[in-house]
């Protein structure tokens, strides 16, 4: 139930009237009985020839008629409480159930509620346009999405900024200005960061692979395109045997980085750009034992650390999915307060090597203390 303010206060003042008229009404109802006999009052409202017992269905009425009363009364004031609508590409991953708790964060400092809904898949841009269309139907206060395609999310985040509701986009950017702000990664630099660090590994010179997400996501085209603009700029010797994606898919990953492997058995080093394709890729160079081609891979999770810790990956490209969540929520509190959020915050990136696990601020980086938002 959504009104404005005056068709909230003159509900609540008819929610009132109506409480008052039941309880005036068992009052004369007890005062009849404990005189004898029936009031004028009930005598006009019963017949002759009610049944015996018919005063308590009445009575049961009353009660009745309170609590629906009672309940549209605080249905209406839940009502009140503002719903933000985050969704993410998915939702089963580390990264964004870290997310949710940041998300969940800004909401409770900016006193609304969060609904969180993501595509079971984190390639299905329809399944995010129809969770993004029905926010919209429902006229929440405000929608915060990280895009699953830069260009499939356009018509409808225009939709919603044409009606009102103001849009927030993390992670991936896209290809519309109707938003209040943009909060990712620098994922440029991260490709780069990437490039650097395995270019020095490999000793600038041979041939790497990398293992992308899928086409059109924004945020991945950008590292690979960091990582190869970075590779070509400061190791000129060392050649991009090719790029194969992992669409989402730890099996498809570890798949496509076999081909890759048996494609080119001189294989200096592999570079794989998200967290599904890094899982898939570190599982193939393990199944073949290969530890002479060292991988930098992109996002954290617990198997992916503890790879690190044991030296089958070298290094993790690590991005800061709490502050994502909490900035792209706490722009659209601002929003709705009457202030400008920044239109651009970069979430910050890091590069992690094995001897830097046990650092307090890397512990804090890779495992936040979400459980406090997410109970």
């Amino acid at each position: 139930m959504r009104t404005d303010a005056a068709e909230r206060r003159n509900l609540a003042a008819h929610v009132a009237d109506g409480i008052r008229r039941i309880a005036d009404h068992d009052l004369h109802y007890r005062i009849g009985l404990q005189a004898g006999g029936r009031s004028d009052f009930h005598k006009s409202h019963t017949s002759s020839k009610a049944k015996p017992g018919g005063h308590v269905k009445i009575m049961g009425m009353r009660k009745v008629s309170l609590v629906l009363l009672l309940a549209v009364g605080i249905g209406c004031r839940r009502s009140e409480v503002r719903v933000v609508g985050v969704i993410p590409k998915g939702a089963n991953h580390i990264f964004w159930q870290t997310v949710h708790a940041g998300a969940i964060k800004a909401g409770r400092e900016f006193h609304f509620e969060i609904e969180w809904n993501a595509p079971t898949l984190e390639v299905d841009s329809s399944r995010q346009i129809e969770i993004v269309e029905s926010m919209i139907n429902r006229r929440l206060a405000g929608i915060v999405l990280a895009p699953v395609d830069r260009r499939a999310l356009v018509a409808v985040v225009e939709r919603a900024a044409r009606e009102g509701i103001p849009v927030s986009i993390f992670d991936s950017a896209i290809d519309t200005d109707r938003i209040v702000s943009y909060v990712a990664t620098d994922n440029t630099e991260g490709g780069r960061m990437a490039a650097r660090r395995l270019g020095e590994v490999i000793g600038g010179k041979g041939k790497v692979g990398i293992i992308g997400f899928m086409p059109g996501s924004a945020s991945t085209m950008e590292r690979e395109d960091g990582f190869q603009e970075e590779i070509r700029k400061r190791f000129p010797q060392i050649e991009i045997a090719g790029m194969q994606f992992g669409m989402a898919d730890r099996a498809k990953a570890m798949a496509e980085t076999e081909n890759i492997l048996t494609a080119h058995p001189d294989l200096a080093g592999l570079f794989a750009d998200n967290e599904s394709s890094s899982s898939g890729a570190v599982q193939a160079l393990k199944s073949r034992g290969a530890k002479t081609c060292p991988l930098v891979a992109f996002d954290a999770s617990d198997q992916l650390i503890a790879n690190l810790r044991s030296g089958a990956i070298d290094s993790l490209v690590v991005q800061n999915p709490f502050r994502m969540g909490y900035e792209s929520t706490r722009a659209i509190g601002l929003k709705l307060a009457g202030q400008a959020p920044l239109a651009k915050i970069d979430s910050g990136v890091t590069l992690v090597k094995r001897e830097d696990l046990d650092k307090p601020e890397i512990r804090a980086l890779l495992r936040p203390d979400i459980g406090q938002y997410l109970r």
